[in-house]
Protein backbone atom coordinates (compact mmCIF):
# COMPACT_ATOMS: atom_id res chain seq x y z
CA UNK A 1 0.00 0.00 0.00
CA UNK A 2 1.82 3.30 -1.35
CA UNK A 3 -0.52 5.80 -0.24
CA UNK A 4 -2.97 6.33 2.49
CA UNK A 5 -6.12 4.39 1.67
CA UNK A 6 -9.43 6.25 1.71
CA UNK A 7 -11.27 3.05 3.19
CA UNK A 8 -9.44 -0.04 4.77
CA UNK A 9 -10.93 -3.32 4.99
CA UNK A 10 -9.86 -6.35 7.37
CA UNK A 11 -7.73 -7.91 5.22
CA UNK A 12 -5.61 -4.39 4.80
CA UNK A 13 -5.70 -3.37 8.24
CA UNK A 14 -3.70 -6.61 9.53
CA UNK A 15 -1.09 -6.00 6.47
CA UNK A 16 -0.56 -2.40 7.80
CA UNK A 17 -0.78 -4.00 11.40
CA UNK A 18 1.59 -6.83 10.75
CA UNK A 19 4.19 -5.58 7.97
CA UNK A 20 3.49 -1.67 7.62
CA UNK A 21 6.04 0.48 8.33
CA UNK A 22 5.96 2.04 11.82
CA UNK A 23 6.54 5.77 9.62
CA UNK A 24 4.39 5.65 7.49
CA UNK A 25 1.42 4.41 9.18
CA UNK A 26 2.12 7.40 11.14
CA UNK A 27 2.29 9.57 8.98
CA UNK A 28 -1.31 8.11 7.35
CA UNK A 29 -2.66 8.48 10.83
CA UNK A 30 -1.42 12.07 10.94
CA UNK A 31 -2.70 13.22 8.05
CA UNK A 32 -6.42 11.81 9.34
CA UNK A 33 -5.88 13.79 12.73
CA UNK A 34 -5.33 16.88 10.65
CA UNK A 35 -8.19 16.93 8.89
CA UNK A 36 -10.48 15.45 11.00
CA UNK A 37 -8.52 17.96 13.72
CA UNK A 38 -7.58 21.32 11.44
CA UNK A 39 -6.74 23.28 14.13
CA UNK A 40 -3.76 21.76 16.12
CA UNK A 41 -5.17 21.56 19.44
CA UNK A 42 -4.68 18.96 21.58
CA UNK A 43 -7.59 18.32 24.40
CA UNK A 44 -8.15 16.90 28.10
CA UNK A 45 -10.63 16.98 30.84
CA UNK A 46 -10.16 17.41 34.52
CA UNK A 47 -11.38 14.55 36.00
CA UNK A 48 -11.18 12.05 38.60
CA UNK A 49 -12.00 8.29 38.81
CA UNK A 50 -13.35 7.07 42.20
CA UNK A 51 -12.90 3.54 42.36
CA UNK A 52 -16.53 2.75 44.68
CA UNK A 53 -15.37 -0.79 45.44
CA UNK A 54 -12.78 -3.04 44.41
CA UNK A 55 -14.89 -6.38 45.48
CA UNK A 56 -15.28 -8.01 41.97
CA UNK A 57 -17.28 -11.26 41.00
CA UNK A 58 -15.58 -11.16 37.84
CA UNK A 59 -11.96 -11.91 38.91
CA UNK A 60 -10.31 -11.45 35.07
CA UNK A 61 -6.88 -12.73 34.86
CA UNK A 62 -5.36 -9.64 33.80
CA UNK A 63 -6.55 -7.32 36.98
CA UNK A 64 -4.60 -6.60 40.13
CA UNK A 65 -7.13 -4.40 41.58
CA UNK A 66 -9.93 -6.98 42.69
CA UNK A 67 -10.72 -8.87 45.44
CA UNK A 68 -12.75 -10.98 46.82
CA UNK A 69 -15.24 -10.06 49.31
CA UNK A 70 -13.85 -11.27 51.98
CA UNK A 71 -10.51 -10.08 51.50
CA UNK A 72 -9.01 -8.17 53.98
CA UNK A 73 -8.43 -5.14 52.17
CA UNK A 74 -11.93 -4.92 50.42
CA UNK A 75 -14.11 -2.01 50.38
CA UNK A 76 -17.09 -0.43 49.20
CA UNK A 77 -16.63 3.66 49.65
CA UNK A 78 -19.63 5.17 51.38
CA UNK A 79 -21.42 8.29 49.92
CA UNK A 80 -19.72 11.14 52.11
CA UNK A 81 -16.38 9.59 51.11
CA UNK A 82 -17.79 9.59 47.46
CA UNK A 83 -18.95 13.53 47.89
CA UNK A 84 -15.35 14.67 49.59
CA UNK A 85 -13.89 13.23 46.51
CA UNK A 86 -15.61 15.16 44.28
CA UNK A 87 -15.36 18.14 46.10
CA UNK A 88 -12.27 18.02 45.87
CA UNK A 89 -12.17 17.40 41.66
CA UNK A 90 -14.58 20.40 41.72
CA UNK A 91 -12.36 22.47 43.85
CA UNK A 92 -9.60 21.53 41.04
CA UNK A 93 -11.66 22.89 38.22
CA UNK A 94 -12.69 19.24 37.39
CA UNK A 95 -15.64 18.75 35.27
CA UNK A 96 -15.51 14.97 34.59
CA UNK A 97 -16.68 11.81 37.21
CA UNK A 98 -15.45 8.36 36.35
CA UNK A 99 -17.22 5.92 38.75
CA UNK A 100 -16.28 2.27 38.17
CA UNK A 101 -15.79 -0.65 40.52
CA UNK A 102 -16.12 -3.85 40.40
CA UNK A 103 -19.10 -6.58 40.41
CA UNK A 104 -20.31 -6.23 44.18
CA UNK A 105 -22.49 -8.89 44.65
CA UNK A 106 -24.24 -7.17 47.51
CA UNK A 107 -25.15 -3.49 46.13
CA UNK A 108 -27.90 -3.40 43.34
CA UNK A 109 -29.10 -0.45 41.16
CA UNK A 110 -30.82 1.35 44.15
CA UNK A 111 -27.23 2.10 45.78
CA UNK A 112 -26.45 3.93 42.43
CA UNK A 113 -29.71 5.15 41.82
CA UNK A 114 -29.47 7.32 44.99
CA UNK A 115 -25.92 8.05 44.72
CA UNK A 116 -26.49 9.75 41.60
CA UNK A 117 -29.29 11.85 42.53
CA UNK A 118 -27.29 12.94 45.38
CA UNK A 119 -23.99 13.88 43.31
CA UNK A 120 -26.42 15.75 40.50
CA UNK A 121 -27.86 17.88 43.68
CA UNK A 122 -24.60 18.33 45.14
CA UNK A 123 -22.45 19.03 41.83
CA UNK A 124 -25.19 19.84 39.29
CA UNK A 125 -21.77 21.24 36.96
CA UNK A 126 -20.26 17.86 37.13
CA UNK A 127 -20.66 15.13 34.44
CA UNK A 128 -21.48 11.72 35.20
CA UNK A 129 -19.38 9.58 32.85
CA UNK A 130 -19.77 6.32 34.62
CA UNK A 131 -20.24 2.65 35.22
CA UNK A 132 -18.56 -0.29 32.54
CA UNK A 133 -20.77 -2.04 30.06
CA UNK A 134 -20.20 -4.93 32.74
CA UNK A 135 -21.60 -3.07 35.93
CA UNK A 136 -24.77 -2.01 33.81
CA UNK A 137 -25.17 -5.83 33.04
CA UNK A 138 -24.46 -7.23 36.22
CA UNK A 139 -27.68 -4.65 37.77
CA UNK A 140 -29.78 -5.66 34.88
CA UNK A 141 -29.06 -9.92 35.68
CA UNK A 142 -29.21 -8.48 39.64
CA UNK A 143 -32.70 -7.31 38.95
CA UNK A 144 -33.80 -9.29 36.22
CA UNK A 145 -33.88 -5.82 34.14
CA UNK A 146 -33.27 -5.20 30.44
CA UNK A 147 -30.23 -2.97 29.62
CA UNK A 148 -32.64 -0.60 28.24
CA UNK A 149 -34.72 -0.37 32.02
CA UNK A 150 -31.31 -0.20 33.85
CA UNK A 151 -29.61 2.48 31.29
CA UNK A 152 -33.38 4.68 31.59
CA UNK A 153 -33.68 4.69 35.60
CA UNK A 154 -29.66 5.60 35.82
CA UNK A 155 -29.75 8.13 33.48
CA UNK A 156 -32.92 9.68 35.51
CA UNK A 157 -31.09 9.73 38.43
CA UNK A 158 -28.32 11.76 37.16
CA UNK A 159 -25.80 9.65 35.11
CA UNK A 160 -24.70 11.20 31.97
CA UNK A 161 -22.68 9.08 29.68
CA UNK A 162 -21.14 5.49 29.93
CA UNK A 163 -17.29 4.80 29.43
CA UNK A 164 -16.21 2.01 27.28
CA UNK A 165 -14.23 0.06 29.95
CA UNK A 166 -14.53 -3.29 30.19
CA UNK A 167 -13.76 -3.65 26.37
CA UNK A 168 -10.58 -5.86 26.47
CA UNK A 169 -10.81 -7.21 23.14
CA UNK A 170 -14.35 -7.74 21.64
CA UNK A 171 -13.73 -10.95 20.46
CA UNK A 172 -14.87 -13.54 22.88
CA UNK A 173 -12.30 -16.50 22.55
CA UNK A 174 -9.74 -14.02 23.90
CA UNK A 175 -12.59 -12.55 26.67
CA UNK A 176 -12.82 -16.55 27.50
CA UNK A 177 -9.45 -16.87 27.67
CA UNK A 178 -8.48 -13.59 30.08
CA UNK A 179 -11.75 -12.80 31.74
CA UNK A 180 -14.06 -15.86 31.10
CA UNK A 181 -16.62 -14.61 34.09
CA UNK A 182 -17.69 -11.43 32.11
CA UNK A 183 -19.56 -10.52 29.53
CA UNK A 184 -19.11 -11.44 25.76
CA UNK A 185 -18.52 -8.55 22.77
CA UNK A 186 -22.15 -8.89 22.42
CA UNK A 187 -23.32 -7.74 25.48
CA UNK A 188 -20.85 -5.07 25.72
CA UNK A 189 -22.11 -3.68 22.16
CA UNK A 190 -25.78 -4.16 23.56
CA UNK A 191 -25.01 -1.24 26.56
CA UNK A 192 -23.45 0.42 24.06
CA UNK A 193 -25.85 0.83 21.35
CA UNK A 194 -28.45 1.30 23.54
CA UNK A 195 -26.85 4.34 25.91
CA UNK A 196 -26.34 5.74 22.49
CA UNK A 197 -30.53 5.17 21.94
CA UNK A 198 -31.05 6.90 25.07
CA UNK A 199 -29.34 9.89 23.71
CA UNK A 200 -26.06 8.96 26.17
CA UNK A 201 -22.44 9.80 24.88
CA UNK A 202 -20.11 6.92 25.19
CA UNK A 203 -16.46 6.22 24.99
CA UNK A 204 -14.96 2.72 23.55
CA UNK A 205 -11.65 1.11 24.71
CA UNK A 206 -9.03 -1.71 23.57
CA UNK A 207 -6.70 -3.27 26.25
CA UNK A 208 -4.37 -4.91 24.44
CA UNK A 209 -1.14 -7.43 24.35
CA UNK A 210 -2.57 -10.27 26.69
CA UNK A 211 -3.24 -12.85 25.05
CA UNK A 212 -5.23 -11.30 20.99
CA UNK A 213 -3.61 -12.07 18.06
CA UNK A 214 -3.23 -9.09 15.33
CA UNK A 215 -6.11 -10.48 13.82
CA UNK A 216 -8.17 -10.43 16.85
CA UNK A 217 -7.36 -6.89 17.22
CA UNK A 218 -8.42 -5.83 14.03
CA UNK A 219 -11.61 -7.61 14.32
CA UNK A 220 -12.23 -5.94 17.70
CA UNK A 221 -11.49 -2.15 15.70
CA UNK A 222 -14.19 -3.09 12.77
CA UNK A 223 -17.24 -4.41 15.34
CA UNK A 224 -16.66 -0.58 17.22
CA UNK A 225 -16.70 0.74 13.89
CA UNK A 226 -19.75 -1.19 12.76
CA UNK A 227 -21.34 -0.61 16.03
CA UNK A 228 -20.80 3.53 15.73
CA UNK A 229 -22.23 2.71 12.06
CA UNK A 230 -25.48 1.39 13.43
CA UNK A 231 -25.81 4.72 15.20
CA UNK A 232 -22.97 4.46 18.50
CA UNK A 233 -22.48 7.66 19.92
CA UNK A 234 -18.74 7.09 20.97
CA UNK A 235 -17.24 10.01 21.13
CA UNK A 236 -13.22 9.10 21.67
CA UNK A 237 -11.46 5.67 21.12
CA UNK A 238 -9.22 4.74 23.84
CA UNK A 239 -6.54 1.92 22.91
CA UNK A 240 -4.26 0.95 25.84
CA UNK A 241 -1.77 -1.99 26.90
CA UNK A 242 -1.93 -4.69 29.26
CA UNK A 243 -0.07 -4.02 32.66
CA UNK A 244 0.99 -7.58 33.54
CA UNK A 245 2.49 -6.56 37.17
CA UNK A 246 0.46 -7.89 40.19
CA UNK A 247 -1.48 -10.04 37.86
CA UNK A 248 -2.67 -14.03 37.70
CA UNK A 249 -2.23 -13.87 33.86
CA UNK A 250 1.69 -12.21 34.08
CA UNK A 251 3.26 -12.06 30.55
CA UNK A 252 4.84 -8.79 29.34
CA UNK A 253 3.49 -5.69 28.03
CA UNK A 254 3.40 -4.40 24.45
CA UNK A 255 6.48 -2.50 23.23
CA UNK A 256 6.00 1.26 22.10
CA UNK A 257 6.39 0.53 18.89
CA UNK A 258 3.42 -1.94 19.02
CA UNK A 259 1.35 0.40 21.05
CA UNK A 260 2.21 3.17 18.30
CA UNK A 261 1.16 1.01 15.18
CA UNK A 262 -2.29 -0.09 17.31
CA UNK A 263 -2.86 3.65 17.85
CA UNK A 264 -1.59 4.82 14.15
CA UNK A 265 -4.01 1.79 12.77
CA UNK A 266 -7.12 2.69 15.14
CA UNK A 267 -7.45 6.11 13.68
CA UNK A 268 -7.02 4.82 10.44
CA UNK A 269 -10.25 2.08 10.56
CA UNK A 270 -12.31 4.66 12.56
CA UNK A 271 -12.56 7.55 10.94
CA UNK A 272 -15.82 7.84 11.80
CA UNK A 273 -15.26 8.44 15.45
CA UNK A 274 -14.00 12.04 16.47
CA UNK A 275 -11.00 11.69 18.73
CA UNK A 276 -8.66 9.51 19.45
CA UNK A 277 -7.04 9.48 23.14
CA UNK A 278 -3.26 8.89 23.65
CA UNK A 279 -3.14 6.32 26.84
CA UNK A 280 0.17 8.86 28.97
CA UNK A 281 -1.45 6.71 32.15
CA UNK A 282 0.25 3.36 30.10
CA UNK A 283 2.64 4.82 27.90
CA UNK A 284 4.10 8.04 30.39
CA UNK A 285 4.50 11.56 29.41
CA UNK A 286 7.29 11.12 26.66
CA UNK A 287 5.80 8.43 24.20
CA UNK A 288 1.99 9.88 24.79
CA UNK A 289 3.95 12.97 23.49
CA UNK A 290 4.74 10.85 20.30
CA UNK A 291 1.51 9.68 20.16
CA UNK A 292 0.05 13.20 18.76
CA UNK A 293 1.97 12.70 15.66
CA UNK A 294 0.33 8.53 15.57
CA UNK A 295 -3.21 9.96 15.05
CA UNK A 296 -3.89 10.91 18.70
CA UNK A 297 -5.74 14.55 18.98
CA UNK A 298 -6.76 14.15 23.10
CA UNK A 299 -4.86 12.80 25.94
CA UNK A 300 -7.50 12.11 28.22
CA UNK A 301 -7.67 12.90 31.70
CA UNK A 302 -5.26 14.25 34.02
CA UNK A 303 -6.81 11.77 36.71
CA UNK A 304 -7.25 13.07 40.01
CA UNK A 305 -7.06 9.73 41.02
CA UNK A 306 -6.37 6.50 39.49
CA UNK A 307 -6.28 3.03 41.22
CA UNK A 308 -6.95 0.35 39.09
CA UNK A 309 -3.73 0.53 36.54
CA UNK A 310 -1.58 1.75 39.43
CA UNK A 311 -2.61 -1.69 41.00
CA UNK A 312 -0.73 -3.37 38.56
CA UNK A 313 2.33 -1.17 39.11
CA UNK A 314 2.14 1.71 36.66
CA UNK A 315 1.66 4.55 38.25
CA UNK A 316 2.32 7.49 35.68
CA UNK A 317 0.85 11.11 37.21
CA UNK A 318 0.54 14.26 35.48
CA UNK A 319 -0.57 17.18 37.08
CA UNK A 320 -2.85 19.91 34.65
CA UNK A 321 0.09 21.97 34.26
CA UNK A 322 2.38 19.20 32.82
CA UNK A 323 -0.15 18.13 30.33
CA UNK A 324 -0.53 21.83 28.82
CA UNK A 325 3.51 22.25 28.60
CA UNK A 326 3.41 18.72 26.77
CA UNK A 327 0.99 19.38 24.47
CA UNK A 328 2.80 23.09 23.84
CA UNK A 329 6.31 21.10 23.51
CA UNK A 330 4.67 18.69 21.20
CA UNK A 331 3.88 21.98 19.12
CA UNK A 332 0.20 22.17 19.70
CA UNK A 333 -2.38 24.33 20.80
CA UNK A 334 -3.58 23.17 24.64
CA UNK A 335 -7.31 23.35 25.77
CA UNK A 336 -9.00 21.49 28.27
CA UNK A 337 -12.10 20.34 26.99
CA UNK A 338 -15.51 18.63 29.29
CA UNK A 339 -16.57 15.33 28.36
CA UNK A 340 -18.83 15.90 25.35
CA UNK A 341 -15.41 18.12 23.66
CA UNK A 342 -16.74 20.95 24.09
CA UNK A 343 -13.60 23.55 25.38
CA UNK A 344 -13.56 24.73 28.53
CA UNK A 345 -10.27 26.77 28.63
CA UNK A 346 -7.60 27.31 26.30
CA UNK A 347 -4.24 27.84 27.30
Amino acid sequence: MNRAPETIDRTQALELLVHGDLLQLGKWADAIRRRLHPDNRVTFVVDRNVNYTNVCESRCSFCAFYRDIDAADAYLLDYEAIFAKIAELVERGGTQLLMQGGLHPEIGIEYFENLFRDIKRRFPLVQNHSLSPAEICHLADRHTLSITEVLSRLKLAGLDSVPGGGAEILVDEVRQSISPKKIGWQRWGEVMLTAAALGMSTTATMMFGSKETPEQIVEHLFRVRAMQEQGGSFTAFIPWTYQPGNTELGGETATGVEYLKVLALSRIVLDNIASIQASWVTQGAKLAQVALFFGANDLGGTMLEENVVAAAGCSFRMSQQEMVELIQGAGFRAAQRDTGYRIVKEF
